[in-house]
């Protein structure tokens, strides 16, 4: 049986349930685990932010919440552009080296996104970086776009 890390093969394509655990893991930390389980709504999940707004806990941990369900939210809507791009890649024949490092870059970048979202957002120095590390992630996706384009 072939290693998910074996970097001989395509891995483009097990990067994308990689993705989608990225988008899941800051709703887990903001609302299935610590201060904010106890507003989370599971029958009705979108009312979260609204229901933590009014809840007195510390300000810094909440804006931190906040942040998690935000940077939740912002890894679910580039989920389907960064699905879209990987299968643009492989439908065009993409070289695997390609397809893996364009895929591994955009994981990593998402890992530093979360991070510096949540918890380097505090530190106001930081606050640019996540903007530069969400446009480095699309970076990523877009080069598979116009690398399978000029392929095609």
């Amino acid at each position: 049986m072939a290693s998910l890390l074996n970097f001989n093969q395509n891995i483009s394509y097990f990067t994308i349930p990689v993705a989608l655990f990225l988008a899941l893991a800051p709703r887990g930390y903001s609302g299935f685990s610590g201060a904010g389980k106890k507003f989370f709504d599971p029958s009705n999940p979108r009312t979260f932010a609204a229901r933590l707004e009014n809840a007195d806990i510390d300000k810094e941990l909440k804006a931190r919440i906040l942040r998690a369900e935000a940077c939740s939210a912002n890894a679910f809507e580039n989920l389907p552009l960064y699905a879209a791009a990987v299968v643009a890649g492989n439908a065009a024949g993409l070289p695997k080296d390609t397809l893996n490092a364009l895929a591994a870059g955009y994981v990593a970048s998402r890992v530093a996104y979360t991070w510096v979202y949540i918890w380097g957002q505090n530190n106001r120095k930081l606050a640019e970086a996540r903007t530069l590390v969400w446009g480095v992630g699309i970076g990523f996706i877009m080069t598979l776009f116009v690398k399978a384009g000029l392929r095609a």
